[in-house]
This record gives structure tokens, sequence and C-alpha cells, in this order.
């Protein structure tokens, strides 16, 4: 009778695994691998080694809190002497003695989780069992038979393994740049992205079935939508945007998702105050790159949010240029989502790819607030009754916008006014800094025979259907025109610039106004008026009326969103026509300087000196720098200031990095104190790696 065969030792060799697997960075106290791809484990049996023909070896993987073969959440493995492909399989890599090497292999439409591996030994008389403790499975974008596959190496890169990157916000006109910290690889993340699976309401009705269903990128982007925001669930980000946030951190604070979700995890799933449109897409794209969907934010300028699903938003203006809330309608400044990559497996051919997913709760789907996957190229072509949400997204980025002048008598008249929505569509450009536009991917060119057709197709789903917007040239038109440097502290002057196109003289009255606004479009009072009441304009010529807009009048009320509303009406006395223009101008912060003091080597002290000066005409209190990079620091460094900054002059301060990792790293800073508040700057820092 063989002797029983004992498993003395055994060692998952999370180091070497997990560098294959593309998941090193996360360290390698935890096995973290990838379905689809092989991965080794070495066992040590005593008193004697593994025999061919006399000992069966077999694995039990499981997930989940009720295994199940018959649901994909548990496999039972024999090991053989290879590996087969596409399903679980465990095979002898090599034998010394009393050491083994085991290759594991996940098929590659695996359930993602965190799984408990266990060995059975079988000399076909004594049957032994031990556990081998557990491992983490994640989506293997490196797999060309998993459905996040992606093709090019530098994408993969920049969508699933960076854990820096820059989300664009401002105005179509004036676009500003903000680093983020996606750190998706830091400590405790990956359990926090797990724990969202298992929050999520669809888990705690039917656990099992639930489960079964993550291995679909789908499911997955589905749920993280609606668990990033709060709304339905136990959510991780509560929304606001009353610019009132002292019982929470501002959403312009955040500089980083590692923060937010630690914080969520920490305080047992309380959602963190507060959120907005581009800290909801941030963790997303946080979430989704930690469990291995290649994943990326994008920002939509004029973005159009359509509550009635007629393809148009209205607007009600008085004649003073104050916009009415007649309607739910709205168009935002700026709107962020995330895309992420896959196939589409439940939808018809054609579909796979960048997908929309957006977690900003602003309209329910299925009952839920939650946002996609909607396909880009459903967008694109207007194929509107295709999953998830296209209808939705389709008209923040083409609905026509069609505003109307209340007057002192009641009446209301449609004015002429020219505003495009889904402008700019901005993404980080892969492997730099830089902005990528990628409208062409959303819609096709103004006036061009597609846009037509798209258009005919969409209209056939409109809840009420539209016409098609004539564009005739007006006889006067006006735009609003702005200084190329606006910042904050500084007065400046804009201008309606009114063309007469006619041979004759125009008698019109001009109205402008300008009002801090937040970039949803609420706008806060007065801080800027002109009223010309006879403005005579003469045949054929171009006149530029100014208005000043000072800091005195505006710095008090301007919001953290640093943006300010300028909104011209031109009543033209001979035809009654009424014009609009109007031009949201973004106010610049100062920058945030950082210099790195030494040389940038892995595991050795290095110092980075933050500073800032003190654009205004008064004194800055409360002043404090935040730093955070993945690989460079361990969470968050505050630095608190005392006294206070006088005009003009420099807050500097020197923060200890400790880097973990080589290679490019970015330290992201934010600038707070009681009159500069969200004030950003970032350095990359290529980290040398250790000696070998």
């Amino acid at each position: 009778m063989a002797e029983a065969l004992i498993l003395e030792n055994f060692e998952l060799d999370c180091g070497t695994n997990n560098r294959n697997h593309h998941t090193s960075e996360a360290g390698c106290s935890r096995l973290i691998v990838r379905r689809g791809q092989a991965f080794d484990i070495k066992l040590q049996f005593s008193p004697r080694g593994y025999e061919e023909g006399v000992d069966q070896l077999s694995l039990f993987a499981q997930t989940g809190p009720c295994p199940s073969e018959d649901f994909g959440t548990e496999a039972h493995i024999k090991v053989t002497d290879s590996l087969q492909e596409g399903e679980w399989s465990a095979a002898i890599s090599s034998v010394d003695g009393e050491n083994l090497v085991l290759s594991i292999i996940s098929p590659p439409d695996a359930r993602i989780g965190k799984y408990a591996l266990s060995l059975e030994t079988s000399t076909g008389i004594e049957e032994n069992s031990c556990n081998l403790g557990e491992f983490f499975l994640l989506f293997n974008p490196w797999c060309p038979e998993d459905s996040v596959y992606m093709e090019n190496d530098e994408e993969r890169t920049e969508y699933v393994v960076t854990q820096h990157g820059i989300i664009f916000q401002g105005t179509k006109d004036s676009i500003d740049f903000v680093p983020w910290n996606f750190g998706q690889f830091e400590d405790s993340i990956l359990d926090a992205a797990l724990e969202v699976l298992d929050k999520n309401p669809k888990f705690f009705e039917d656990s099992t079935t639930d489960c079964t269903q993550r291995n679909d990128p789908v499911y997955i982007s589905r749920v993280v939508s609606a668990m990033v925001n709060c709304n339905d669930d136990n959510g991780i980000l509560q929304g606001r945007w009353d610019n009132r946030y002292t019982d929470g951190v501002s959403p312009m604070t955040w500089i980083g998702s590692v923060d937010i979700l630690r914080r969520w995890k920490k305080f047992q799933c309380q959602a963190v105050r507060y959120g907005q449109c581009w800290v909801f897409a941030a963790v997303a794209c946080s979430v989704l790159r930690c469990l291995g969907i290649p994943a990326r934010v994008v920002t939509n300028f004029n973005s159009a949010h359509d509550t009635n699903s007629n393809l148009v938003i209205e607007q009600y203006w008085d004649e003073h240029g104050t916009k009415q809330n007649k309607h739910r309608d709205m168009i935002w400044n700026f709107h962020c989502w995330v895309e992420a990559w896959m196939n589409r497996l439940d939808l018809p051919e054609g579909y796979d790819g960048w997908q929309v997913i957006d977690p900003t709760p602003q309209e329910k789907s299925d009952g839920v607030y939650c946002c996609g996957p909607a396909p880009v190229l459903a967008i694109k072509e207007g194929d509107l009754a295709i999953n998830y949400d296209v209808p939705f997204v389709f008209a923040e980025v083409n609905a026509d916008v069609v505003c109307y002048v209340e007057q002192k008598d009641g009446t209301v008249r449609k004015t002429k006014y020219t505003s495009q929505v889904g402008q700019n569509i901005s993404t980080k450009a892969v492997g730099k800094d830089s902005r990528e536009d990628i409208t062409h991917n959303y819609k096709y060119p103004e006036d061009s025979e597609d846009e037509r057709r798209v258009f005919e197709k969409a209209n056939q789903h409109a809840s009420v259907p539209r016409e098609p917007t004539e564009k005739v040239p007006h006889a006067v038109d006006m735009k609003i025109k702005v200084p190329e440097k606006t910042e904050k502290g500084s007065d400046f002057d804009v201008f309606a610039v009114i063309s007469n196109n006619t041979a004759e003289e125009k008698e019109c009255r001009l109205t402008m106004c300008a009002r801090p606004t937040s970039y949803t479009g609420e706008v806060g009072p007065e801080c800027g008026m002109k009223d010309l009441l006879n403005l005579n304009l003469e045949a054929n010529s171009e006149k530029a009326v100014p208005m000043k807009v000072l800091y005195e009048k505006y710095g008090s009320t301007l919001t953290q969103d640093n943006m300010i509303k300028v909104v011209a009406l031109l009543h033209d006395k001979s035809t009654e026509d009424i014009l609009l223009a109007v031009r949201d101008l973004h106010v610049k912060n100062p920058s945030v300087k950082v210099r790195v003091l030494g040389e940038p080597k892995q595991q050795k002290k290095l110092v980075a000196e933050l500073s800032i000066i003190n654009p205004l005409t008064e004194p800055l209190e409360g002043c404090s720098f935040t730093a955070e990079g993945a690989g460079l620091t361990d969470g968050i460094v505050v630095k608190e200031l005392d006294g206070c900054i006088e005009p003009g002059q420099e807050a500097k301060v020197r923060v200890d990095l400790m880097p973990q990792l080589s290679g490019l790293c970015k330290l992201v800073v934010d600038f707070e104190s009681n009159h500069l508040q969200g004030v950003k700057g970032y350095r990359n820092i290529i980290i040398a790696p250790l000696p070998k």
C-alpha cells in the first residue's frame, strides 16, 4: 500500500506570477492573476515526493458565498500532463524530489473575484485535503479570448496599468488640465473594488445569480456605474452641486480616487461626501482598471441633459439675460463619463470597443441611477434601440438648443441663437499628458450627409420627433469675445461683437450681463452689466461693445468652478427680432509649482517642493497643500501653513517622498485657502529602478 502523500509546504510565488500577469504594482504579498493565463504554484511533499501513476492530484477553486460548478463559481480541476486552454486546467510543470510545480489556468470567461484554492491528494486508498490560501482573478486585456482583450500594447498600458492621468474641465474655449491619481494598484483598492460588487443590491437579492454574471464586463460595468453613486444603494459617493460642502470635502479638492475608496471601505460603506461628474467618473475608472477592464475618463463640452427625450434643449430667458427655470433641460459646460473597452456579446455584431458608462446620477435606467454601457458606435450611428441608454448619451452630444425670451408683457419670443452641444469631446492621449479630441468617434461632421442620415434615424425614436434645423444667414449676427487670459484677481473686458450684414442702418437695444456660474449652469448675482437703449449699427459694419468685469464684483461670489456666464441680448427694433449670445468664461487659477530635489531612485528618499504665489489683492488664510502619487506616497500628505499669505507672497512647503515603484510616476498636488480653492499642479517623476 502506497504511503500517504502529505503536503509539507507550498508557495503561491506571488512575485513571479504577479509580474507575469501585470499586477506586480499591487505588491507581492497576495496572488493576483488574470483569467485565461497560466500561473504556477510550488508544492513540497513529505516524507516522500510525488510519484506518477501512484498519486492523483486535484485542485478546487471556489468564489462567492455559495460556490457551484453549475453556476461557474466552483471548479474541480484534475491535475494532468498538459494544460487545456479554454477551461479550468492544471498540469505538472516539473518534479524535483519532494518538490513539484503546478501550472494552473482558468478559462478566459471565468468569473472574476477572490477565490479559495485547495489541494486534494489521493493514492487510490487514502485521501488528504489541504487549503492553499486564496488568489484574486481579474479580467485579462492581454488574452485574445477574453471579452476585454485590447490588441495595442501602448493602449493596454495606458488604460489598464497606468495609475495616473489627466481629466479635462473648463469650457470648450478654455480647456483646463486637471491631474488625477487613479491608484488602482494601491493598498486596499482591490478589496474596495470587490466590495463594490459585494455591496450592490443585486448581490443581496440573489448572490448566486450575481456571482454567476461576474464573468461579463457588461454586467460588471453596469454594477460599477450604479455603485459609484449612492442614490440607490451603499454607493461610494454622494453628489452635491450647491457649493455648500462644509460637512464633507468639496468635489474640487479631490486629487485622486484612493482616498475616496479607502474612506468608503473604512467607514462601513457610508457614502463619501462629495462628488461631481469628474469625481464619479474618475472613481469608476479606478475600479474598472483595478478589475482589469480598460477604461478612460472622457469629457464632453457643452453637454446636454435632455429630460423629456425629444432631442431638444429648451431654454427660457428674461429681457435682462437671466435664465428662467421653466424646464429641467440643461446644458453643462462640461460633463465627464467613463469609456470602458469590451466586446458586446449581448448585441448584434459591430458594437464592440469603447462603451460609455456614466456613474453620475442623472436619470434612472431599469429603475436604478446608472448609465451604460452604451456603445460609442451606436451613439455615432443614431442606433437608439441598442442597449444600454444610448438615447440619453446621444442627446448629450447631439441635442438641438432652442431659446425663448419672455418679455415684460408676458409674451414669449423665440430667439435667434446658435449653440452646438457635444463639442471638443476629450480624453488623455496615450502615453502623454496632452489632450486627444475624440469628437469624431461620437458624431459625424456638422452638415454632412452622414449627420443628416443619423438625424433621421435617431428622430424615429424621439418621444416628440423634431424638425431639422434650417441654417439660414442672419441679417444681424452677434458673438461674445473674451480675452485670452482671464486670471483670478484681475479685471477684464468682454465684448459683444455685432455684425450688421444688411445694406440698412439698424437701431437696436443691447443688454449685456455677467454672473458667476457653476459648470452646470446655475448662476449667481450680477458682476457686470450694460444696457444700451439706442445702439446704432451702420450698414454692412461690425461693432464691438465692451463691458468691464471687475474682481471686486465677481471675486466674493465666484464658485469653485471659476466660471462667469456672459449673456448678451440684442433687440432689432425694425424687425422685432431678438438675438441671443451666451459665453462661459473660465477664470484661471494660479499654478502650483512642483520641484523635485534629489535624484529619483526606487526606495530612496526624495523631496518635493510645492509653491504658489498669491495673485489676489487680499491675503490668503487657512492655506494647505495636499499631495499624493501612486508609488510615491503612502496615501495623501497634507501640509498646513501657519499665518496668512499676503498679496504677491509665495507659499512654500516640502514633502518627503519614498518611491516604491520604478518608471514614470506622477505627484499630484492641490492647494486650498479661503479665497483660492481647488488649485491643482503636478509633476511627472521618472524613478530609476533598484540595481540588479
